[in-house]
């Protein structure tokens, strides 16, 4: 395709699923729940930020490229015209990703349309992919089972002597093959057991996240928070009684209010009638449930210039993936989890060209090898005063359920 500077937006009639879509592009991001949302083709133009104002930086860089194109949108609305997708690393000093692809189909609200950049509009077409029939070999990550549950020992430790009140551990495993890693199949995969999750794609970093870090509609600003986690067994019954022995659990309704009290209270000064329900609601996957609160607000006239890069400045990162306090907990991190966390459980998603978007937090994910033979799978945990290692180490293989399941129909 053609390589120019006019962003084209055109209305589209039936097509297939997002998952199936081709345009003999490869695809290079996606980020989809039931069935809607993007699936995104080639790479226009990319870049990398770090830094303490990396997300200044990225909205910088944004506005910058949007100046040079030529936008023809005959669809408008939030998710239309050029697209930005992002995957930003956990620590500031790892590179985070920006990239604006070539090709971007939506399906939203019943509506489909197509923003390609170029003179020439591309052909979409079906290609379900069928099994690849890989097999994996399966390696432990940085740390063993015995070693990170004994970080977790660690963490209780200086929390009960008041160092620190909450602090998230993760831990990876790693997973070979001999043939290649589509990451095009691997979404498919998970969309079939994960579809309430948001399904993403960016720069090989593929995963299911449940949860949304912040969504950011014209001036309605959302956050969906996760904390508090227990698997499911697969018996109805018995899963009914876990929902309601969660909802009461002290130890997780602890983690859950540091939780929530983070992204509150970093959105104050940007939103106003901000809404932090009384008690959280138990959200069921596949795998796992968790307590789960939706914080909205709206954005505060005075402050009319704020972005959602703004807002994932503000609330990056929560206590659900780091800690509290924040610096204290990101420090035991650094000393206890003898790993670097990349792009794991950093902000993941796009933004238009109005500054509105969806950003999750990367979790329930993995990121592919350059060469495709090998992905490296993380799962995170938040410890509390109340927290027993063998449990911790149950529900971190819970997390890493959703990609080794998906892996397995490849």
């Amino acid at each position: 395709m053609a390589m120019a500077n006019q962003v084209t937006t055109e209305l589209l009639g039936e097509h297939p699923p997002l998952t199936s879509i081709s345009c003999g592009l490869p695809l290079t991001a996606s980020w989809i729940r039931a069935g809607e949302g993007f699936v995104a083709f080639g790479t226009y133009k990319s870049t990398t930020v770090t830094g303490k104002k990396r997300f200044k930086d990225a909205s910088r860089w944004w506005k910058n490229e949007l100046a040079h194109l030529v936008i023809k949108n005959n669809v408008h609305g939030v998710g239309t015209g050029p697209i930005l997708f992002s995957s930003f690393s956990f620590d500031e000093e790892e590179p985070s990703i920006l990239m604006i692809p070539e090709v971007v189909v939506v399906t939203k609200k019943g509506k489909s349309w197509v923003t390609w950049i170029g003179r020439e509009q591309p052909v979409l077409q079906d290609n379900p992919l069928s099994a690849q029939h890989l097999t994996f070999t399966w390696s432990e990550g940085s740390l063993s089972d015995g070693q990170w549950c004994e970080a977790v020992n660690e963490s209780v430790e200086r929390i009960k002597s008041g160092t620190l009140e909450k602090v998230v551990l993760a831990r990876d495993a790693i997973a070979k093959t001999t043939g290649v890693i589509e990451p095009a199949a691997l979404i498919q995969s998970l969309e079939m057991e994960y579809p309430s999750t948001w399904l993403f794609l960016v720069e090989d970093l593929i995963g299911a996240t449940p949860e949304l870090l912040v969504r950011l509609n014209k001036s309605l600003v959302t956050s969906r928070v996760l904390a508090g986690t227990i698997r499911k067994t697969g018996d109805e019954t018995r899963d009914a009684t876990l929902a309601g022995s969660l909802s009461k659990s002290s130890k997780d309704l602890e983690e859950h209010e540091y939780a929530v009290r983070s992204v509150a209270d970093a959105l104050a000064p940007y939103a106003s009638s901000t809404n932090v329900p009384e008690a959280p609601f138990v959200l069921h996957l596949p795998n796992v449930m968790h307590l789960a609160t939706d914080v909205t607000g709206v954005i505060n006239d005075s402050a009319a210039h704020v972005d959602i890069f703004t807002l994932i400045a503000a609330l990056h990162p929560t206590a659900a993936v780091c800690g509290t306090p924040t610096d204290i907990a990101g420090e035991v991190i650094s000393e206890l989890e003898s790993m670097n966390r990349g792009r794991y459980a950093g902000p993941v998603g796009w933004v238009d060209a109005h500054g509105d978007g969806e950003m999750g937090i990367a979790l329930r994910c993995g990121q592919i090898s350059p060469e495709h033979h090998e992905i490296r799978l993380f799962a995170g945990c938040g410890i509390v005063a109340g927290s027993i290692a063998t449990d911790e180490l149950a529900e971190s293989q819970a997390k890493l359920l959703p990609i080794r399941t998906a892996l397995q129909r490849l």
